[in-house]
Parts: C-alpha cells; sequence; structure tokens
C-alpha cells in the first residue's frame, strides 16, 4: 500500500494562509497516491484500455458495414469513439468509489481522518485525482483518432481533452456520491450494474438516440453521460469538415448550445461532490 505523509498537526491554531497550504498539501498528496498508483499498476491499467480498444475496431469494423454512413452523418467508428472515450474515463472514475469502500474496510481511511485537514478536503483530493488519472487514460485512448478518420488537429484534441476532464469530473464526483455511504463492495458493484450501464447505453455512445423510443429520450435529456457523448461528438463536427454531429440530445426537439451542455455537466458533478461532502462529514 503507498504510504501517504500528510501535513503534521500543530499546537497552535493556523492562521488562514497556512491552514489553506495545509489544505493544498493534502490534495496535492491524494492526487500523487492515485498517480503512483497508475504508474507501479501497469497491467490492470492496460487491461482497461484494452476493453473499449476491442470495442472500437471489432464492433465498430463489425457494424460500420451494416451501417451506412449517411445515416449517422459519420463512419460508425467515427460515430463510436466519442462512446469508446467515455467508455475509458468510466471505469477509473468508478474505481475511486470503489477504493474509498475498501479504504474504510482496511482501517486507511481511519488513519487518513486523523490528519490535521478538513473531511472535504479529503473528499477533493479523491475526486481530483480520480479526474486526473481517468481523463490521462482517455487521453491514450486518443492517440487512436487517426485510426477512425479523425484528424490530429491540435484545437480538436483540446475540444475533446477539454470534455473528457468534464466528464471525468462528473463520473468520478457520481461515484464518490454512491459509495460514500456504503460499506460493501459488492452492493456498490451491485448498484453501478443498476445505475451506470444503463446511464451509458442511453448516452448515444452506440446508437442515434432518435432510435430509442419517446419514453427513453425523456430518460437521456436528464443523463449526464448523453450530454458529455454529445460534447465530444459536436467538438467533432465543429473542425471537421463535412463531418456532421449525428443526433444528439433534444429538449422538445431543440438541441441545446454545447457551452450550456458543458454547465450543466459541471454543475451535475460538483451537485453530487457537494452531497458526497456533506454525506463524507458525518462522524464515521
Amino acid at each position: 500500500m503507498t504510504t501517504l505523509t500528510l501535513p503534521g498537526r500543530g499546537d497552535a491554531a493556523p492562521a488562514p494562509a497556512s491552514r489553506l497550504r495545509r489544505e493544498l498539501r493534502a490534495v496535492h498528496a491524494l492526487v500523487h497516491r492515485d498517480l503512483l498508483r497508475l504508474a507501479r499498476q501497469r497491467v490492470p491499467t492496460a487491461l482497461m484500455l484494452l476493453h473499449p480498444v476491442l470495442y472500437l475496431f471489432i464492433l465498430g469494423g463489425g457494424l460500420a458495414a451494416l451501417i451506412p454512413a449517411g445515416s449517422l452523418g459519420v463512419g460508425y467508428r467515427t460515430y463510436l469513439f466519442p462512446g469508446m472515450l467515455m467508455m475509458t474515463v468510466q471505469t477509473p472514475a468508478i474505481m475511486v468509489g470503489i477504493r474509498l469502500i475498501t479504504d474504510r474496510q482496511s482501517g486507511y481511511l481511519r488513519e487518513l481522518l486523523m490528519a490535521p485537514v478538513g473531511r472535504t478536503t479529503l473528499l477533493l483530493g479523491s475526486c481530483a485525482g480520480g479526474t486526473l488519472v481517468a481523463t490521462v487514460q482517455g487521453a491514450v485512448l486518443l492517440a487512436l483518432a487517426g485510426t477512425v478518420g479523425l484528424p490530429y488537429d491540435p484545437v480538436l484534441l483540446a475540444l475533446l481533452l477539454g470534455g473528457m476532464v468534464l466528464a471525468s469530473f462528473t463520473l468520478t464526483a457520481l461515484s464518490l456520491a454512491l459509495a460514500v455511504g456504503l460499506r460493501s463492495p459488492e452492493t456498490f458493484h451491485t448498484l453501478l450494474g443498476l445505475v451506470m450501464m444503463p446511464l451509458l447505453f442511453l448516452s448515444g455512445g452506440f446508437f442515434p438516440l432518435a432510435s430509442l423510443p419517446g419514453w427513453a429520450q425523456t430518460l437521456t435529456a436528464a443523463n449526464p453521460l448523453a450530454y458529455a457523448v454529445d460534447i465530444l461528438r459536436r467538438s467533432i463536427a465543429l473542425r471537421v469538415p463535412g463531418q456532421a454531429p449525428g443526433t444528439t440530445v433534444a429538449w422538445a426537439g431543440h438541441q441545446p448550445p454545447l457551452p450550456l451542455e458543458a454547465a450543466l455537466l459541471l454543475t451535475a458533478g460538483a451537485l453530487a461532490l457537494l452531497w458526497a461532502s456533506r454525506r463524507f462529514g458525518r462522524p464515521e
């Protein structure tokens, strides 16, 4: 287990600036812990990346011959690519919630809570570390953009990377909000099956949202992952000539502006993190 050194406890009450530095050091220590784990666990990381790659080339290659590009506005592999980016960042984001539960079971969380920093700071550090690790893994898959017909345009890559940061933050916050009140990893996995997979399949990452029945299309309007996939897909349409975004999230037949989608995604993550922070602030 990685040893995490947090700031020591002083006798006198610290000044506001000193306390802020201490809280930031704690966040930095937790982020550093996650980066060390990412660097050391190379095999699990490679296996997590292999899953979306297989979907992209096997599923995407098989269905590309069956689904005409005219029905999607783009080739199917290009259409599938944002969904695979979302799948890539989803797994490490979910792992943050699982680690919170296992840290509680092993007693490691109790040791962290003895540090002279706020509980909210510890949760923010976990969220920041999970967001960074998920984004890094998504950036690895982003290197395959050329294989699905996308150019290595710096602006396009920056837009996609920004969309993945938003998605990673929201997914990490939702994972923490789901895990903060649980004591069993088995219960967490069961809830994930009930919550996360439907959200992914109702995100438009695999097929157009217009092909869903009316009641399911209504659910997509409340699905944060649908906005995340939509941001990635519309970013591609902005930078690649002749690429249509395909069927996206619609409110009463109208498409919300791209900045509004990004704001909604950020708000969903912030609200989930706020709820998790309030729940985590209760005594163990």
